[in-house]
C-alpha cells in the first residue's frame, strides 16, 4: 500500500489499544477536545500485547495502524504502553515513509516521561506495568534520554490486566494483587517517590494502588498528560490539525465480539457504546 492508496480527505483522529485499557485515554483526549472526530480500534480478539514477542506486537500494530489509515485518519494515537514500547519507533522511522510520510503515529510513553522531572522530588521512579513493557526498557531509555540521573525501576504486574477485564477490580481479591506489587517495588527502592503506571489498565485498580501505596508517593495516571500533550501537538503542528475532521463523533471497533467489547467499555468509559467488529 502507498499514499495514493489512502483517503487523502481529513478525516477522525485513530486511538488505538491492544484491549480495553486505551479508552481510559481515548475518554481524557476527548474531555480535552471534544470538537474532534475519533475512531477507538480495540484488538480483544488478540490481546493482551503485555506478554507477546516484539516482532508478534509490531506485526499486530502495523496492521491496526495501517487498517485505520485505510478508515481516513490521518493521526494514530497508540493508546498502549506495550506497542508504544515495541513498535512504535519501527512503525514511525519503516513504515510511514512507505505508507504515507505526512501521516503521523504518536505513542503514550514519551508524553509520560516529559512530565517526570516536574513530579518527582528525589528522582527516584517506579513504573508498574505489562512484562512485555517492562522487557522492553522502554521507560528507562526515555527517561534516561533527559535525566540520566535519575533511578528507575520498572515492575510487571500480569495479573493486573486480567482483574480488570474480568471485573475484579473494585473487589476485595483485588486487594492481595494490587498489594503484592506494591509492596515488592518499594522493596526494590525504598526511595521510591513517583510511580507512573505504564499500562492504560491500571487507572481502573487507581483506588486499590492508592490506598497499598504510602502517602508521599506520586501516582502518575496517563489519560490527562496524554491529551495536553496531544492538545499541544496540535497546536504546533496546523498543517495536521487540517486534516482531522472535527463534528464530536466517536466511532469504536474491536477484533472480538462487538457485544462484549461494548458491555466492558462502559467499565472504562461510564457510559454505553455500539461497537462494530473489523478483521486485521
Amino acid at each position: 500500500m502507498n499514499t495514493e492508496q489512502l483517503p487523502q480527505t481529513a478525516g477522525p483522529i485513530g486511538v488505538f489499544d491492544s484491549g480495553y485499557g486505551g479508552l481510559t485515554i481515548l475518554s481524557e483526549i476527548r474531555r480535552a477536545m471534544p470538537e474532534y472526530d475519533y475512531i477507538y480500534l480495540g484488538d480483544n480478539a488478540r490481546a493482551p500485547y503485555g506478554t507477546r514477542s516484539f516482532d508478534i506486537v509490531y506485526d499486530f500494530t502495523l496492521q491496526a495502524v495501517t487498517e485505520l489509515f485505510r478508515r481516513g485518519c490521518h493521526l494514530v494515537i497508540l493508546a498502549c504502553n506495550t506497542a508504544s514500547a515495541k513498535a512504535l519507533r519501527n512503525i514511525q522511522q519503516l513504515d510511514l515513509p512507505r505508507l504515507d510520510p505526512n501521516r503521523r503515529v504518536l505513542g503514550v510513553i514519551r508524553p509520560t516521561v516529559e512530565v517526570i522531572g516536574s513530579v518527582t522530588r528525589n528522582g527516584h521512579i517506579g513504573i508498574f506495568a505489562t512484562p512485555g513493557t517492562v522487557a522492553s526498557g522502554s521507560y528507562e531509555i526515555e527517561i534516561h534520554k533527559t535525566n540520566p540521573e535519575m533511578k528507575v525501576t520498572s515492575h510487571a504486574c500480569p495479573m493486573w490486566v486480567p482483574l480488570v477485564e474480568n471485573r475484579e477490580a473494585d473487589k476485595a481479591g483485588a486487594d492481595y494483587f494490587v498489594r503484592q506489587e506494591v509492596d515488592a517495588l518499594l522493596k526494590a527502592d525504598p526511595e521510591t517517590d513517583t510511580i507512573i503506571l505504564g499500562c492504560t489498565h491500571y487507572p481502573i485498580l487507581y483506588p486499590k494502588i492508592r490506598e497499598a501505596v504510602p502517602e508521599g508517593i506520586e501516582i502518575v495516571r496517563q489519560g490527562d498528560i496524554v491529551a495536553r500533550s496531544l492538545k499541544d501537538y496540535l497546536r504546533r503542528h496546523g498543517e495536521m490539525d487540517a486534516r482531522l475532521t472535527r463534528g464530536g463523533r466517536a466511532e469504536y471497533l474491536t477484533t472480538e465480539c462487538p457485544e462484549r467489547f461494548a458491555e466492558l467499555a462502559t467499565l472504562f468509559l461510564g457510559s454505553e457504546i455500539k461497537a462494530s467488529r473489523v478483521q486485521l
